[in-house]
């Protein structure tokens, strides 16, 4: 009987220890993205990206183009029966190369778009991150969840104004944000 007081003596206080533990446990969520539309150095990224669009990406479809225009003039509107056949061949390869390319210019122009913006943006969500997992350590956060990936939750904290905080940005006044 002593043995079984025991065991269930012991089994209680590891529910009870159990128990304070899930108690203690702080949950909060947060917008990376929020974050970074907050941060002053999303406008200079945001003109570096228009900038590279425009010169870089506009002008190659723009090279694109005329190069294609060249080729197809050259099979087109020459005499092309005194060029040997490899050079027509070779000329015929590049034009659909160069067709593809233009056709397909927006997905192309897109994937280098979002390298560039992920590139560029590397260093701001690093420094998000580092400031989030300062703020969970400092207020004792068990678990930060993005507030995206969130559908059903128990409540938990906004750390929004915390890691804005953190960061020194200035929240804008009155901004409806959900706790979770």
């Amino acid at each position: 009987m002593k043995k079984v007081i025991s065991v269930l003596s012991i089994a209680l206080i590891f529910l009870a220890a159990s128990g304070s533990v899930k108690a203690q446990s702080k949950l909060g969520h947060i917008s990376p993205d929020q974050v970074v539309s907050l941060m002053p150095e999303r406008a200079k990224i945001d003109t570096i990206l228009q900038k590279f669009q425009a010169d870089s990406l506009n002008t190659t479809l723009n090279g694109l183009v005329l190069d294609y225009t060249y080729k197809d003039s050259l099979l087109n509107k020459t005499d092309t029966s005194k060029m040997p056949a490899n050079v027509k061949n070779q000329i015929r390869e590049e034009l659909q190369n160069l067709a593809y390319q233009i056709q397909n210019w927006q997905q192309i122009s897109q994937n280098i778009m979002q390298q560039k913006q992920g590139q560029l943006y590397q260093p701001i969500y690093r420094k998000i991150s580092d400031a989030i997992n300062a703020v969970a350590k400092e207020k004792g956060y068990s678990y930060i969840f993005t507030s995206e990936a969130i559908i059903v939750a128990p409540p938990s904290d906004d750390i929004l104004p915390l890691v804005a905080q953190k960061l020194g940005i200035k929240l804008p006044p009155a901004t409806n944000r959900p706790t979770r």
